[in-house]
């Protein structure tokens, strides 16, 4: 597992804001500190109920809501699904699932995040 940390621009139907996130490898799906959606978006509750299991060993996290956000890297505008996370000591983090589905490349000898701009044209409408 490695991890890259750095400003993103995040913005939901309320507003936007610039949160300290963490591009973690070792993290399956994304995720963000509930105090941080408040002027982003509304919280949606999940169908069912989520346990996830943190880095602290045997140490699991009930989720109940998520939010979806758009985000951008560099000057390309991504979007995902981001859970809320009680107790998520990161503002928010980009898991793997993200960064594959975006083509996400994480450059730990320079501490840098590479996106591929075509993939915005590659979306189907």
């Amino acid at each position: 597992m490695s991890v890259i940390k750095f400003p993103l621009l995040f913005m939901g139907h309320k507003g936007e804001d610039r949160l300290y996130t963490l591009f973690d490898s070792g993290a399956s799906i994304s995720c963000i500190n509930p105090d941080k959606i408040g002027n982003l978006a509304t919280a949606l509750p999940l169908f069912q109920s989520r346990s996830i299991l943190t880095a602290k060993e045997s140490h699991e996290i009930k989720v109940t809501h998520a939010v979806w956000l758009e985000f951008f890297i560099h000057d390309v505008l991504v979007s995902d699904e981001f859970l809320i996370v009680p107790g998520l000591t990161e503002e928010a983090v980009i898991g793997a699932a993200t960064m594959q589905k975006w083509r996400i490349k994480l450059d730990f000898e320079h501490d840098t995040v590479h996106i591929d701009p075509k993939v915005m044209k590659m979306q189907l409408i």
